[in-house]
């Protein structure tokens, strides 16, 4: 029987991390006579769940490299939403660098996070990979066309989290690139806009530039809600409630910019100038949740390149992990709330 409803998430802009800082989540868990819990709050004998979503009771909001590791790796979880944000996704050359589009870096030393312990915590070697393979692709390029030099992880990440890792995942190789033992890095984030500017780093590839989702497409582009099919099987107006919660942060957000950045700020680990530079004067107008088909389309685009180079224990049929009626409900309840009496 689930007790807690259970809460884990990124340091990037969402609906659902904006409905917990402003205490909705809490609510939705009290009102249903649980205890409220957030991983990253929790120790580091329960970070492990963020990855592997095997915790009754989780629902979670995150990159999207974990939550399909864990499904190929047999976790009981659905998918209930996919959200999409362009994070400022881009290739960085040092300060002296000549290289100023994707047909120079041919022939280069890209630096790749090496493997983690395990394909769900290998997120940072997955973004870098599909970052340089998008990044390539207008110039007729691919992976085989560069060079991969492998960055050292942290010997231990068991007990971290994409949020308590944000300085670090989002900005790996930057020591490598200013001493040049590597020609560029992928980086994505409010973070790694900061990095950039301080350092003098330049861009070569502005990823956020394509006109094409399908180059934009990476770990958290689209990213998806999840939750463990105990909760969703036991408990489903917890989870309507949920997603009813992130709708309205989101219907929040939408009209008040000042207030989502104050939050993000937070959230990102970022000041006010890197949220700004990462995400652009309208994203707080596009947090709503949803599983549109060009969504779940282009996750089956995320899902097929992580396959592909290893990523996945296994492959798996995505329309069959997707549980739409959730949402579904979660609309028709705001959406009555929005029609004067």
């Amino acid at each position: 029987m689930t007790e807690t409803l259970w809460y884990t998430r990124c340091p990037v802009p969402t609906a659902s991390g904006l409905a917990h800082s402003l205490g909705w989540l809490g609510e939705t868990a009290a009102n249903a006579g649980l205890e409220f819990g957030v991983l990253q709050d929790a120790g580091p004998e329960l970070a492990g769940h963020h990855f592997l979503h095997d915790l009754s009771g989780l629902i979670r909001e995150g990159g999207n490299v974990p939550a399909l590791a864990a499904r190929a790796q047999g976790s009981p979880t659905r998918l209930i939403g996919l959200t999409w944000i362009d994070e400022s996704q881009a290739i960085l050359v040092g300060p002296d660098s000549p290289v100023t589009d994707a047909a120079g870096l041919a022939g280069l030393r890209i630096g790749v996070p090496a493997w983690a312990q395990d394909q769900a915590r290998s997120f940072p070697r997955a973004m870098a990979l599909h970052g340089f393979a998008n990044a390539l692709r207008p110039a007729g390029l691919t992976l085989a066309d560069v060079r991969v030099v492998e960055l050292a992880v942290e010997p231990d990440p068991q007990v971290r989290t994409e949020i308590q890792s944000a300085r670090r995942s989002t900005t790996w190789g930057v020591d490598e690139l200013l001493d040049g033992r590597v020609d560029a890095i992928y980086v994505k984030g409010a973070r790694a806009k900061e990095v950039a500017a301080e350092h003098g780093l330049r861009v070569a590839v502005d990823l956020d530039a394509s006109a094409t989702k399908r180059l934009r497409v990476n770990n958290g582009t689209p990213r998806p809600i999840t939750v463990h099919a105990d909760l969703l099987e036991s408990r489903p107006e917890v989870v309507v409630g949920f997603l009813a919660q992130s709708l309205r942060a989101a219907d929040w957000a939408a009209g008040d910019l000042d207030g989502v950045r104050a939050v993000l700020q937070r959230e990102t680990l970022s000041g006010p100038a890197g949220v700004v530079a990462a995400y652009g004067a309208e994203f707080h107008r596009g947090l709503h949740p949803s599983l549109t088909d060009e969504r779940v389309e282009l996750l089956g685009v995320q899902k097929q390149f992580l396959y592909t180079h290893g990523f996945l224990a296994a492959d798996f049929d995505l329309e069959s992990w997707v549980a739409p009626e959730p949402l579904a409900r979660a609309r028709e309840i705001v959406a009555a709330e929005r029609v004067p009496a």
